[in-house]
């Protein structure tokens, strides 16, 4: 599976793992729906670092899903 190109399957792919990485329970947060494709770089690059990082601190989920939430289409 590679996720280098921007496509909506992708994008799908990359919030539905962060979604389990950072234990959103309300997935409805990140439905792929609402995230532009042109964020997908940013959002790459978010799932790149949680996924390097492996466990992540309760500040830095908070962190990652309030930036979440600022690319989020309004």
């Amino acid at each position: 599976m590679t996720l280098k190109t921007a496509s909506q399957d992708n994008l799908k792919i990359i919030l539905e793992e962060l979604a389990d990485r950072l234990n959103v329970v309300n997935r409805g947060l990140l439905d792929a729906e609402d995230y532009d494709l042109e964020k997908y770089d940013d959002l790459k690059l978010m799932y790149d670092i949680v996924v390097q990082k492996g466990r992540l601190s309760a500040s830095e989920t908070q962190a990652f899903v309030e930036e979440l939430a600022k690319i989020r289409k309004k």
